[in-house]
């Protein structure tokens, strides 16, 4: 697949494109613009970061996202 939506507790919080080297991310929601541009060698490493950054906006009381990523 060459590119994707991105999930945080299926709530759309970007992109991803295949790119060389990896997935390169872009976000829709400002919340995760800080992973705004950057490629993730994988999959899987791309949906820890959302899910870690997620989990750090839910215990910070900005967001309802658990966590929970998925791709569409």
């Amino acid at each position: 697949m060459d590119h994707f939506v991105v999930e945080a507790d299926r709530t759309a919080v970007g992109v991803a494109v295949r790119v060389p080297g990896g997935y390169r991310f872009f976000y829709s929601d400002p919340r995760f613009r800080i992973l705004d541009g950057q490629v993730f060698r994988r999959v899987r490493n791309l949906a820890h970061k959302v899910g870690e950054l997620a989990q750090k906006l839910t215990k910070a009381g900005r967001s309802q996202a658990a966590g929970s990523v998925t791709f569409h």
